[in-house]
């Protein structure tokens, strides 16, 4: 593959556990960050398991294949990896119509929304990411954990 921290292959081992928190796009691509503490803090954040969405994995892509220049091939190779330790959801309607509510109401990218929307009907307790604040409460039931501050 090409030059980026894979995930271990003691990960890909471990059985999926954490199944109440959704990942964020940013958690995945600092598997592949220059920066080791945080590729590292990233790995073991995604090796407990948990849930992402198409949405997530469709970030990655662009990012890995236009930014980071990776082959196809190896970014099929790292989301494979990652799919064997985190629950893939899809987006649909019901999605794309809670995200737009919740950008409204919160002030949210559309994106940022839809991952939070997602993250919401998925049943998720708690959503790992960078991007938006930490501490902060969706709906009642959803906290923002940043794992990097």
């Amino acid at each position: 593959m090409g030059d980026f921290l894979p995930i271990s292959s003691s990960t890909v081992l471990k059985p999926m556990s954490a199944a109440e928190r959704f990942f964020d796009t940013n958690v995945l691509l600092y598997l592949l960050s220059g920066d080791d503490t945080k590729a590292n803090r990233a790995e073991n954040e995604l090796s407990a398991g948990g849930i992402l969405s198409v949405q997530v994995l469709n970030e990655f892509a662009s990012v890995a294949s236009r930014k980071l220049k990776m082959s196809i091939a190896d970014i099929r190779e790292m989301l494979s990896t990652i799919r064997t330790v985190c629950k893939v959801v899809p987006v649909g309607e019901e999605t794309h119509d809670l995200g737009l509510q919740i950008a409204e109401r919160h002030g949210l990218s559309v994106y940022d929304a839809m991952i939070v929307a997602a993250a919401l009907i998925a049943g998720c307790e708690t959503l790992v990411s960078e991007d938006l604040q930490d501490g902060q409460i969706f709906e009642g039931t959803l906290k923002i954990q940043n794992p990097f501050r």
